[in-house]
């Protein structure tokens, strides 16, 4: 059975946009946990766009399921992860000028430097997983680098407009969990999943969470926040 791992970033962003105190994060924590998820996700992005630092420190201790934190490998963000010891970090690609997360990352062509992250990480009993697009290549290379998971970008396949170019990234999707579980990977997933595209993916059952936020969110503007959620986990499981 997949487990949900909700992404509360964009209450954040809301609370930002006055620079002030409200929504609360860790009310947003505190209602998600309530309303069954398996953990909380955020990104504490280089520009801190939405999530603060204080952010991250405050909800790691308020958190009573698990705390994936999304990072790019920057020094001033790998310090702060190790102070704060999440369940586990996703190593994320970053620019400053894209909205969101734009694809996945490049664990190929920088194997050498992430497999010197991976083991200070480990080292502090920290997991990590790579934020990788369905490329067979990017997924052997993060096993290479020492990851215990990865996510893959589903962003691709989410924003497909017509039914061939859906399929075609389905199976993209399917085969990189296919290698990933034999190599010993554990596989997550995540990136633009809704209430309607993520079933799918969720009939696989080769991917082990579904990281969602936008959507949940959005729909929490209309229905309210565990009403979200609750209605997501009843998809993802």
């Amino acid at each position: 059975m997949a487990k949900l791992n909700v992404n509360i970033d964009h209450v954040a962003t809301i609370r930002q946009q006055r620079l002030g105190k409200i929504p609360s994060t860790l009310r947003a924590v505190k209602f998600v946990e309530a309303s069954g998820a398996d953990g909380i996700t955020i990104h504490l992005r280089e520009d801190r766009r939405h999530i603060q630092d204080f952010d991250v420190y405050s909800i790691k201790k308020t958190v009573k399921t698990k705390l994936n934190l999304e990072m790019a490998v920057s020094k001033d963000i790998v310090s702060v992860a190790l102070k704060v010891k999440p369940q586990w970090v996703t190593l994320v690609p970053e620019k400053r000028q894209e909205l969101t997360t734009e694809g996945g990352l490049d664990v190929y062509g920088q194997r050498e430097k992430l497999k010197k992250i991976v083991k200070l990480f480990h080292k502090n009993k920290i997991l990590v997983s790579m934020f990788v697009d369905p490329d067979i290549k990017q997924v052997k290379a993060s096993k290479d680098a020492g990851a215990d998971f990865i996510e893959i970008h589903t962003g691709t396949y989410a924003d497909a407009v017509t039914k061939k170019n859906r399929d075609k990234e389905f199976y993209k999707i399917k085969e990189a969990a296919k290698n990933a579980k034999f190599l010993g990977l554990r596989i997550n997933a995540g990136h633009g999943l809704n209430y309607e595209n993520v079933s799918r993916l969720r009939k696989l059952d080769l991917i082990e969470e579904f990281s969602i936020g936008h959507s949940i969110i959005s729909e929490a503007v209309f229905t309210g926040l565990k009403t979200a959620v609750k209605k997501m986990i009843r998809l993802v499981k």
